[in-house]
């Protein structure tokens, strides 16, 4: 039962003894405790030890076999009391026994006293009670367990000589593998080919399946459900979002928060307070039952679980949704928000930039320009760089060798092109390197994305690319300002032009734009020096510093990204941002279950102390309310389990009535195209002109 300096689990053992190289889909999952073996062995004892009880019980009250039924009474006293000092035994051994004690000492009491019908009774109680707090640590191990056996114990790995089945922990980094409808996919990877449905709500806690094909991600453990698939393997075993997921479940569920150190400050003297008031108890009124009553009502099991268990099951809530709390303190901290701050590209929107213009200079081919800027970028993996490429082999471009490319933070891409020195970026970075602005209309840009290119220190046109808002950021925006935050704001190194375009669409919202890595870490720390309890939102990619200055910090769609899933305090396995405001609600919830659960622990102590000082209290009517006490705050606890499932009910039936994706909607329709200058020389750029035009 005891939980403080022990951290354990509910067979006792330390929690990351948990964390072993448990095979999926084995027979039993063994932290070395023999879990199953020692649960029915202490059933058994307690239920023998039960029917001794009531035997016992009905032959004293029916005044048959009196001096029998004190030796079957001694008998079921033994039987399970002997259990109890066992795990106090230890528990003092190990320095962290504050609640076995006064367990003990109370059975011991009665059983000096020859109370044995009582001691057996108190014993039976405290067991029962020790069986249904040890089944809901059981719960949080078999959650964890269960994210174990997702990954699948075997895989079908396509080889020159055939398919070939295969330990699925045995896998590296290239091998493929056939993954048939029904499978759990067996690491991360890329579709190489084959088309599913994959229900990947177990790592992204998004509940509707995503279609799959060529080129696309998938994640171990993840259920394959419609075709078959050609998975080609990138991680596996540990190294999969998986893997890595039930590290960071680990890690969360060892961390205390700031109210379990709080309650296991003052546990540290409370044992010895209680042993000391029952002694005065007894020496004033001579009543052993009197103090033995003392001893369980003031026994802290309910106290101590108040905390733990209401963050287990937030715990729980928050990672069925996706989120994934690193540490459970940065929870209790998400109460206290006041200033959001965002990234733009890839956090408010939704960071899939396409080509909308291209701005040449005089005398410069619009095909040249676009081959110049993806011949530069093609070394990068930012997503503008990605938008770039994607638009020149759209336009059946042959990319130019590039050499000695340099990728400056903040700024742009220098590279040798041709032979030619290549600079990609912001125009201010250009000009500081000795490049002419020249004279180039951008008036047609108004709310784009731009892209200075310079070839051998002449301008040779500008890039303009556009960024769609997330959907959802607008209602997620409104709701954290409903939950009180007083500041909003969105941090991006974009133009101011494009950064408030996003803006009015999301409202309520502050612009910093043009702001380098280092001012967004500024801006941070400003909010701070204001008194802000600041949360950073981003992709955990290009925004370290920031998430690093922020007193919590979420990267939003972490799942297959080690960087964005190690770079902050939460790493939010999908995109959806209605998950932040959960974050926050679930926070406040959280405390005041725990609060509520405190309350009610004192509430019970001080009435079962009045209802004793009265004379209505027996050591059995407090063995029994003593694991009444326990049995409500567990539930109470409870509640937060199904915490945000109306996010996951809403998905689902937003999905639901969104008409069926087809491969034509993602072409925009015929004539539903902008035009610019760009299209005023369409027919020098050749086939490049139709496709910037197509992803306008």
């Amino acid at each position: 039962m005891a939980f403080k300096g022990r951290k354990r689990s509910a067979c006792g053992c330390a929690p990351e003894r948990l964390n072993h190289d448990h095979h999926s889909h084995d027979e039993s999952v063994d932290c070395g405790c023999s879990h199953e073996q020692v649960s029915r062995s202490r059933i058994l004892t307690t239920l023998l030890g039960a029917n001794l009880l009531v035997t016992a019980a009905i032959a004293h009250y029916l005044l048959v076999w009196p001096v029998h039924a004190d030796l079957i009474a001694m008998a079921a006293a033994l039987l399970l009391g002997v259990p109890l000092v066992l795990d106090a035994v230890s528990g003092l051994r190990k320095g962290g026994a504050h609640m076995d004690t006064l367990v003990v000492l109370a059975v011991g009491a009665s059983f000096a006293t020859e109370q044995y019908l009582e001691a057996g009774a108190i014993a039976f109680f405290m067991l029962i009670s020790s069986f249904i707090e040890h089944r809901a640590a059981e719960g949080a191990r078999k959650s964890i367990e269960s994210l174990i056996r997702l990954t699948p114990r075997q895989a079908c790995m396509l080889t020159a000589d055939g398919e070939v089945t295969v330990d699925a922990r045995d896998l590296r980094p290239g091998d493929r593998v056939l993954v048939r409808p029904g499978d759990n996919i067996p690491g991360d990877g890329v579709v190489r080919q084959g088309s599913s449905t994959i229900d990947q709500s177990n790592i992204t806690g998004e509940s509707v399946p995503v279609e799959r094909g060529p080129g696309e991600e998938v994640f171990g453990g993840t259920i394959n459900h419609t075709g078959v698939l050609e998975v080609e393997i990138a991680r596996a075993g540990k190294d999969t979002t998986l893997g890595q997921t039930q590290a960071l479940i680990l890690e969360a569920a060892q961390n205390r928060p700031a109210s379990v150190r709080l309650i296991e400050h003052y546990a540290s003297w409370y044992t010895p307070t209680v042993l000391m008031l029952a002694g005065i108890v007894f020496l004033m009124s001579h009543d052993a039952n009197m103090a033995i009553s003392l001893l369980l009502i003031g026994c802290p099991c309910a106290f101590i679980l108040s905390a733990p268990t209401a963050m287990v099951a937030a715990l729980s809530a928050a990672a069925r949704l996706g989120v994934l709390i690193k540490n459970v303190a940065d929870l209790e901290v998400a109460k206290d928000l006041t200033a959001v701050v965002f990234d733009k590209t890839g956090t408010l929107t939704l960071g899939e930039l396409t080509v909308a213009r291209l701005l040449p200079a005089e005398g410069v081919d619009p095909a040249d320009l676009l081959l110049v800027c993806a011949s530069a970028e093609q070394g990068s993996k930012h997503p503008v760089a990605r938008a770039v490429q994607q638009t020149a082999r759209r336009a059946n471009l042959d990319l130019l060798a590039a050499t000695g490319t340099e990728e400056v933070h903040g700024r742009g891409v220098r590279a040798s092109v041709d032979g030619a020195a290549v600079l990609v970026g912001r125009e201010k970075w250009l000009v500081e390197q000795g490049v002419e602005p020249g004279r180039i209309d951008l008036s047609s840009s108004a709310g784009m994305s731009l892209l200075f290119v310079a070839r051998d220190g002449r301008m040779l046109g500008v890039v303009g690319l556009e960024d769609s808002v997330r959907p959802g950021a607008r209602q997620a925006i409104a709701k954290l300002a409903d939950l009180g935050m007083r500041h909003l704001a969105m941090v991006t190194g974009d133009r101011r032009s494009p950064a408030e375009r996003v803006a009015r669409e999301l409202r309520n919202i502050e612009v910093y734009a043009e702001a380098l890595p280092a001012q967004k870490v500024e801006i941070v720390e400003d909010l701070k020096r204001r008194g802000h309890i600041v949360l950073v939102v981003g992709d955990g990619v290009n925004d370290g510093p920031a998430l690093a200055a922020g007193h919590i910090s979420v990267a939003m769609g972490a799942a297959g990204s080690d960087v964005a899933i190690h770079s902050a305090s939460i790493a939010l396995m999908n995109s959806n941002l209605n998950r932040i405001p959960f974050l926050v609600q679930l926070s406040r919830r959280t405390v005041s279950v725990v609060r509520q659960n405190l309350v009610g622990v004192l509430v019970y102590i001080a009435v079962m102390l009045g209802l004793l000082a009265a004379g209505w209290v027996t050591p059995l009517i407090a063995a029994i309310a003593h694991g009444v006490s326990s049995m409500i705050v567990v539930m109470s606890s409870a509640r937060l389990v199904r915490a945000g499932e109306e996010l996951q009910e809403g998905e689902v039936a937003a999905a639901s009535t969104a008409p069926p994706h087809t491969a034509a909607a993602a072409e925009p329709p015929d004539g539903n195209t902008k035009t610019g200058s760009a299209s005023a020389s369409a027919g020098a750029m050749g086939g490049a002109s139709s496709v910037v035009a197509a992803d306008r």
